[in-house]
């Protein structure tokens, strides 16, 4: 059977029990986020557990249950009375509009997996928005019925939620946007980097904890690679490094990648880190950590912050980026790192110190106490090894100060 838009069909019609699965296939250049909605007799999402998405997949009574990208297993049966209506929703996560898509569809299959009922739908139907309601399934005189809704939203993900609420007139809606980021985040290692979602899901709480949810930004990794580093690169901590940092670059940026900095005597420009890229990156990268490009292996911190700081005045963009700058110690050139740090206050970069097993940090220590910026632009913090920190503890230390940043920048219109 195929149903047409603002059509309604009793659900008996298609199926001879409450067990169904109902399906959107939606080809789109852009991301799209798929959920379902139970609502309350008001309309309302009156229990948010009752909402089914990639991070929440299934409900308490595992009456709904999201199967795979853009599937749902339903048994209406064991619903409770106090849900009234299922909406299931698509919405961009990101730029772009539903005009953007190519011919789509929506589909019932029954018990037996066979499909009773498709809904096409195309981008002559839509505009400007950014989300839609696909369908409802609905009660009404003690049956199920199916309405094909396709109605758009234009604000996407948080319009809709707010709709579904009821109880968010009077300004932005803080949940809606925690999920869709959370939606975003997960879901995108999830699909690419599935070992690292743990690390996603952690890397979430402390962006949340930070009210970071919201922010872009530009991520860079730099990496003292001298000689005196060496255990840390055998033993996979600098890899380790990467794998922790690529949740909050995949968070901050819409590229989803990390520029990467390694220096000794001299630096060199590394490969952009990416989820398709990080596994055994430290490894296998420019020929591996050994072969590095870096000179001598002595640490000279001066240059490798010049080539940093060059590389972001060349783009004239003021986005602000997040540079995590790795070193065990040694640091001996106080002078010239003062003076780089006091030009670079001016300069969209917040640079997170970390200091990894080793001592001796010298000025960058004192960064973040230091006189005459016109932001404080430094933070720092020194680990003995990193399997010594939880991996929440390590992002909430690497957040910690990153927001007063954020705001100092922005007051000073440094960053936009």
């Amino acid at each position: 059977m195929q149903i047409s838009q603002g059509q309604r069909v009793p659900l008996s019609n298609l199926i001879q029990d409450h067990t169904l699965s109902f399906s959107i296939q939606i080809h789109s250049p852009h991301t799209i986020d798929l959920a379902c909605f139970g609502l309350d007799a008001r309309g309302q999402l009156s229990d948010d557990r009752y909402m089914t998405f990639f991070n929440q997949p299934t409900t308490p009574c595992n009456s709904v249950r999201q199967t795979g990208p853009g599937d749902f297993a339903l048994n209406l049966g064991s619903l409770p009375p106090s849900i009234d209506r299922l909406v299931f929703t698509a919405a961009i996560d990101g730029h772009g509009a539903m005009r953007d898509i190519q011919p789509s569809l929506f589909s019932i299959k029954n018990s037996a997996g066979q499909v009773v009922a498709t809904c096409p739908f195309s981008a002559s139907t839509f505009s400007g928005e950014k989300a839609i309601m696909v369908a409802d399934i609905y009660r009404k005189d003690g049956q199920w019925r199916l309405a094909s809704n396709l109605q758009g939203f234009n604000e996407g993900l948080g319009a809709l939620v707010k709709h579904f609420g009821g109880e968010v007139a009077d300004e932005p809606v803080a949940p809606p946007a925690v999920i869709q980021s959370t939606v975003s985040l997960e879901k995108k290692v999830a699909a690419a980097a599935p070992q690292l979602l743990s690390l996603a899901k952690k890397a979430q709480v402390s962006l949340e904890k930070a009210k970071l949810t919201h922010v872009k930004a530009r991520v860079a990794l730099v990496l003292d690679a001298s000689g005196s580093m060496n255990g840390q690169y055998s033993k996979g901590r600098v890899q380790e490094v990467v794998n922790r940092l690529l949740p909050l670059a995949v968070h901050f940026d819409d590229d989803g990648s990390i520029d990467c900095w390694a220096f000794a005597s001299r630096p060199q420009k590394l490969s952009e880190i990416t989820l398709a890229n990080y596994k055994d990156f430290i490894a296998r990268d420019k020929g591996g950590w050994r072969d590095w490009d870096l000179g001598s292996r002595v640490n000279d911190e001066p240059k490798v912050m010049e080539q940093v700081m060059q590389h972001y005045l060349a783009s004239n963009d003021r986005s602000p980026v997040y540079v995590l700058f790795i070193s065990d110690g040694g640091v001996h050139e106080n002078r010239k790192i003062t003076a780089l740090m006091s030009e670079a206050a001016k300069l969209p970069l917040y640079w997170q110190f970390v200091g990894l097993g080793g001592n001796g940090y010298g000025i960058l220590e004192k960064l973040d106490d230091m006189k005459g910026r016109v932001v404080d632009n430094c933070g720092f913090f020194a680990l003995d090894d990193l399997q010594q920190i939880s991996e929440e503890q390590l992002y909430d230390q690497l957040m910690e100060e990153f927001p007063g940043w954020l705001k100092e920048a922005t007051a000073k219109n440094i960053i936009r």
